[in-house]
């Protein structure tokens, strides 16, 4: 029975809390008096924020806060601050309610979206405010995650409900509020509702802190030799926490049966090469690694293994508060100090009882622990110290080691402070942009006085407030030259005295918001170019967000490569160091797109508040005719798979909703479908959950972290594959990188010096062999299919036109299906 069957037929106060009580006690859950107290207070119809910590049972009160909504016959929205976990609350939801119960939109995706049960980000809750004010059908608001309120570009998201919503009762949720007394005030002078905080400083599972001067291996030893594992060893770098990983191979971790079960958990799961080889060995030895930067099945991996207790170290970031599913038992810091991006400072108290929070899980554990590793310098002082010895003559006479340049002083009364202090106050960040007004000029009503409100009303300083007013003053004027809204001479039935003159989507501003862009963009495109699919490509690459470690590393790499065209050149440094500033990563279409953003603008004023950004990634790929594992290896990557893999799913999305079908040439669909199958077969959870949420009746073609489907399955996608892998090797050919052709073809027997004499004779009768868009040509591409193997040969494209030179080959389908790409074995390279 979900729960949506146990609602009570009278649903006062005292049935709707039994109710609730005897279902979660059906479900071996105890009610612990924070709860208790919360879910009373929810049943009863006030404001509740709840600010209790990590592990007590934040999500059991969203629950019935549900439940008490839907008794009640009030739409109730969840929000979150990412959509992964918008996407995880919604399934979870499902199960307890009844799937017809819950609906879920995150821009991307919009599944059973009239549900009295929606989840969302915080963003689309906040434009469905702005749309329609005090009116939207929104009656209850469960903020998960709330001190994300205090975030600099996404806090506004988090006040806006607050403030245009007076019919909906609040439930404020996160570990780390501070004093929240502004927000008890503000909420109630906004609903009516009395407000409660529910707070409690004690946990379920009690924390026991330490500072220690051990070595971090000794430290670690002893944890494990007192079963206080899993450890999360915190750091703040990702390169840090993987060179730590691999730094504690020498601790004996695990048994032997352990190590046995992780090998059978692990089973045939698929790594890939560069950092899956080294997460394999890792993970085998009882060791993990977890941070943002890792492929999502990696992640899964390891948060898998951890749950079945068989890692007992896991060596991580500060971020493992978003999406971590494990269970802790003792939090490590490295340090009490991070590089925020502008400069290195002590953790913020919010930011350490985030993490710290995340030591002992109700269920697991009895006790959690928080140890914190002082600084080495510390520790290696109190090593020399000990040495000496109790005699006051050889402990003044130690050198003591000094602190390395720069480093931001800390130790255990920082520690100390740091645990007694209680989070910093949320600080407002509220913003006005061009999708808020036309937000709030779309809606019934007198738009000048919903903005007054929103502009004087909300949780920013006098100052503040009047530098906001200024920017929707401008913001307003622009949309009014540009036509885009009308003042009108009397007020219309609805009482607007200005409305838009163009209509608008509702998830303009959330979902691409220059999709219209690129849509008018590849209208510009010259369809019969041979270019043309790239070019659209290149187009919808320019509407996403830019993957910076991508970007940074294609303008390091072309640079290095510059550098030394320039030096074979005789360019002197001086003029090398100055010619090396105008050299950037790709940016295909720059001008046009420039161009044609700027007449876009004209008309459509509010993409002010996004930029288009010419790249070129996922095209950078396909030029190149690399696979995935090529591309991480070839920009050094390693670090950051997952950011580089989310970045080709959403590029695929894109393509996939954004493109009309009029514009999708054969050539463009090729290039779609051999992205989806490259995400899909590099870690088919990104495209799966989506799909699954496109199709949410659809039944899943397969387990979680399963191996994708066969490669081959997709003939389309698989040709495309094919291609690039021969056309790899010609553009390396065309280059004369014969080390690199050895490299991929040694196990066919062609190694570097087979692939020059081969090659020789060609440029000895042509001099080049082109690689351009022409190379590429469907007539220089022969595919014979057979039932185990395809019989390959790509045509070189000549300067003659000869075309009497090929690369031929066998591509073992089995083995391409165990891969997970196309297995090419070279068998030829001349001319016939």
């Amino acid at each position: 029975m979900n729960l949506t069957e146990r609602l009570p037929a009278t649903p006062d106060p005292d049935s709707l809390f039994e109710a609730f009580a005897e279902w979660a006690a059906d479900r071996g859950l105890s009610l612990y008096p924070a709860q208790e107290e919360a879910l009373i207070e929810v049943v009863s119809g006030s404001n509740v924020i709840l600010a209790t910590p990590t592990g007590s049972g934040k999500s059991l009160v969203a629950v019935g806060a549900h439940f008490a909504a839907l008794a009640a016959g009030k739409r109730t929205f969840y929000t979150a601050p990412i959509k992964a976990l918008v996407s995880e609350k919604f399934f979870d939801l499902c199960s307890v309610f009844g799937a017809d119960q819950v609906g879920m939109m995150t821009g991307d995706s919009s599944v059973n979206g009239g549900a009295p049960i929606i989840c969302c980000t915080a963003e689309i809750l906040a434009n469905i405010a702005l749309r329609d004010g005090a009116d939207a059908d929104v009656g209850q608001v469960v903020m998960d995650e709330f001190h994300f309120y205090a975030e600099p570009d996404r806090g506004w998201a988090w006040q806006v409900p607050i403030l245009e919503l007076p019919r909906a009762q609040f439930v404020l949720m996160s570990a780390t509020l501070g004093d929240v007394t502004r927000f008890e005030k503000d909420l109630t002078r906004r609903t009516g509702l009395a407000t409660t905080t529910v707070s409690s400083a004690q946990r379920p599972v009690p924390l026991f802190y330490n500072y220690v001067l051990t070595p971090l291996h000794e430290t670690l030893e002893e944890l494990l030799y007192t079963n206080q594992a899993p450890i999360y060893v915190v750091h703040f770098t990702q390169a840090s926490a993987i060179e730590r990983a691999q730094a504690l191979m020498s601790i004996n971790v695990c048994s032997r049966e352990e190590k046995d079960e992780i090998a059978r958990l692990i089973g045939r799961f698929r790594f890939t090469s560069g950092f899956g080889k080294t997460l394999s060995r890792l993970v085998r030895h009882g060791i993990g690694v977890h941070h943002a930067g890792m492929l999502p099945k990696y992640r899964r991996l390891v948060e898998r293994l951890a749950q079945a207790g068989l890692l007992k170290i896991i060596c991580g970031t500060d971020t493992l508060g978003v999406g971590i599913n494990v269970p802790i038992r003792t939090v490590l810091f490295t340090g009490l100090s991070k590089y925020d991006g502008t400069r290195t400072r002590h953790l913020k108290a919010r930011e350490f009882h985030q993490i710290a929070g995340r030591a002992g899980r109700a269920g697991y554990d009895t006790v959690g622990n928080v140890v914190v590793q002082a600084p080495d310098h510390d520790v290696e002082n109190e090593r020399l110290l000990a040495k000496a010895g109790d005699d006051p003559k050889k402990r003044r006479k130690v050198v003591r080691k000094k602190p390395p340049e720069g480093f931001v002083s800390w130790g255990k009364p920082t520690f100390e402070r740091l645990i007694a202090a209680e989070p910093e106050p949320l600080t407002s960040s509220f913003a006005v942009s061009h999708s808020m007004l036309l937000n709030v000029i779309g809606r019934p009503g007198d738009a000048f006085k919903a903005m007054r409100h929103l502009l004087e009303d909300n949780h920013e300083d006098r100052p503040s407030q009047r530098r906001l007013i200024r920017r929707a003053i401008a913001i307003y004027r622009a949309l009014l030259a540009a036509g885009v809204v009308e003042r009108l001479d009397e007020p219309d039935d609805e009482g607007r005295r200005i409305r838009l003159t163009v209509d608008l989507q509702f998830d303009f501003a959330l979902n691409q918001p220059l999709s219209p862009l690129a849509l008018a963009a590849i209208d510009l495109l010259d369809k019969e170019s041979p270019t043309y699919p790239l070019d659209a490509l290149s187009v919808i690459e320019s509407t996403l967000e830019s993957p910076r470690q991508v970007l940074s590393a294609q303008q390091h790499k072309a640079r290095g490569e510059a550098v030394n065209q320039m030096k074979a050149d005789g360019i002197e440094y001086d003029q090398r160091m100055e010619l090396l500033e105008s050299v950037k990563h790709p940016e295909p279409l720059a001008e046009l797109l420039h161009a044609a953003y700027e007449m876009y603008r004209q008309g459509h004023p509010w993409v002010a508040d996004y930029h288009v950004e010419p790249k070129s990634v996922v095209r950078d790929m396909y030029e190149r005719a690399m696979t995935f594992a090529d591309y991480i290896s070839f920009y050094q990557l390693a670090r950051s798979e997952g950011l580089v893999l989310r970045y080709l799913a959403d590029t695929y999305k894109a393509l996939r909703q954004t493109v009309p079908d009029e514009a999708k040439t054969e050539e463009l669909q090729d290039i779609v479908e051999w992205l989806g199958e490259l995400v899909r077969q590099v870690d088919s959870s990104l495209i799966d959950e989506w799909e699954k949420l496109r199709n949410p009746d659809d039944e899943p073609e397969q387990e979680q972290d399963a191996a994708p489907p066969a490669v081959t399955s997709n003939a389309r996608a698989f040709r495309v594959l094919v291609r690039n892998a021969l056309f790899r090797r010609v553009e390396l050919a065309a280059r004369r990188q014969y080390h690199e052709l050895g490299e991929l073809d040694a196990a066919s027997g062609w190694d570097a010096a087979a692939w020059q004499e081969a090659l020789e004779p060609y440029f000895e009768e042509h001099g080049e062999l082109p690689a351009g868009p022409a190379a590429r040509g469907p007539h220089l591409l022969v595919i014979e299919q057979e039932s185990d193997r395809w019989v390959v040969r790509q045509i070189f494209d000549d300067p003659a036109g000869d075309h009497d030179w090929a690369i031929s080959g066998e591509v073992d389908l089995a083995a391409s299906d165990e891969a997970g790409g196309a297995v090419l074995h070279i068998t030829e390279v001349g001319n016939s």
